[in-house]
């Protein structure tokens, strides 16, 4: 049977089960960052620091008062564990078992990544971190200038990343964003699942992280960046019988693919979604998939770091803003951390229509409590498009600097 809804419904499901549709949806504290990794699947790791990073951001957009300890506690309680997802991620140690087919991909098969290993660079890094505990990269620098040694540090590196990759080592901890290594049997629970699961099983793991994660799934969403058709025809298979279950339903959006809907979703009552802002990273899970959030969200979003600068249409590292179930624009922000500014080198205001009584002092309070996360005591606002918004904008910056006493400058 399909059923046919709205698109803001859609927005409402998917948002809620995001813990992005109301306050305190996976409680606070470490609990709740736990909580929030277990309902996600993952959260991407990256390591650009224009602003906090990715990993931090996602959580702390989610858990009111997150603390970037709270993440290092769980890895270091061996709750959370660092692997691949469809990019580097923190993962719930819970789902440990669901990355050994790739692990035992990685063992099996030269990657492209780690061409040409040499056997004894393998052995040689693994049996150095067997006999003496955890080790980083640097520790494998050696004191020689010579290149072409195979204990110097760019071939240990290397191997330092298939042996993780190929879950002979796991990352126990990081210094900063260095990761520290140890063998696997030190780092994982004697209580976890190590039983590889079967390519039924796994397709069905991942078609219920993505309907746990986000309400809504496609084909195309759960095999993103994971290739072979068998996957497909099984996720395909576990769908069917979940339709056929009432598990979920399907349903019917003019121009869009085919929708999977947790049906319980369907029959309870979504609350408004409420005129709080939210900035959120670019590698958050809500946007991570851009043809899906472009279908969703009418959001147009690409990350531009990666583009020459003449190039760039909106900045190096915008982050969306989401006003409710709507995406409002982008800023392109910068914390300048020797001084402790937030600056908003270009704030984009696209939804031009809204009235800015209904959004702009909640995008204020957003942009104080992102520059508090970023360790900022003040805030600059360099730049606004269209100009015609900018004397509007920049007045209530400034009218409303005495009012948010933890950041305690606006510029505008």
């Amino acid at each position: 049977m399909t059923k046919t809804i709205t698109l803001e419904q859609l927005q409402r499901v998917t948002l809620k089960c995001q813990g992005l549709g109301g306050a305190l949806a996976f409680g606070q504290g470490k609990k709740a960052v736990l909580a929030a990794l277990e309902r996600l699947g993952y959260v991407q790791i990256d390591t650009i620091s224009v602003v906090e990073r990715a990993h931090h951001h996602t959580l702390w957009t989610r858990v009111p008062g997150y603390k970037n300890e709270y993440l290092e506690q769980l890895v270091d309680e061996r709750k959370v564990f660092e692997y691949w997802f469809h990019a580097a991620s923190y993962l719930p140690m819970i789902n440990f078992r669901y990355a050994l087919p790739r692990m035992l991909q990685f063992k099996e098969k030269e990657s492209f990544y780690h061409k040409h290993v040499d056997p004894k660079t393998l052995r040689y890094v693994y049996d150095q971190i067997r006999l003496d505990g955890p080790k980083k990269a640097r520790d494998f620098q050696s004191s020689r200038q010579q290149s072409g040694t195979w204990w110097n540090w760019k071939p240990a590196k290397v191997a330092l990343e298939k042996l993780f990759m190929q879950g002979d080592l796991m990352i126990c901890g990081r210094d900063g964003m260095e990761k520290r290594y140890d063998i696997t049997e030190r780092v994982l629970p004697s209580t976890v699942n190590t039983s590889e699961p079967t390519p039924s099983a796994l397709a069905e793991h991942l078609v219920r992280t993505y309907l746990r994660a986000y309400g809504v799934t496609t084909i195309k969403q759960i095999t993103h960046l994971r290739t072979g058709k068998e996957l497909k025809k099984n996720a395909g298979e576990i769908l069917q019988a979940m339709l056929e279950d009432k598990t979920i339903q399907q349903v019917d959006i003019d121009g869009m693919p085919t929708l999977y809907v947790l049906s319980k979703l369907l029959e309870n009552t979504i609350e408004e979604p409420s005129h709080n802002v939210k900035l959120l990273s670019p590698f958050d899970n809500a946007i991570i998939h851009r043809d899906r959030t472009e279908q969703l969200f009418d959001f147009n979003y690409r990350l531009e770091c990666y583009t020459p600068k003449e190039k760039r249409q909106y900045g190096y590292f915008c982050l969306p803003i989401l006003l409710g179930n709507k995406f409002i624009g982008r800023i392109d922000c910068k914390a300048h951390r020797k001084r402790e500014e937030l600056e908003i080198l270009h704030l984009h205001v696209e939804n031009t229509e809204l009235d800015t009584d209904i959004w702009l002092d909640h995008f204020i309070e957003a942009a104080v409590r992102f520059a508090n996360f970023n360790n900022c005591k003040s805030i600059k606002l360099t730049k606004v498009s269209p100009k015609a918004m900018a004397k509007t904008i920049k007045q209530a910056f400034n009218r409303n600097g005495g009012r948010y006493l933890s950041v305690s400058r606006y510029r505008a």
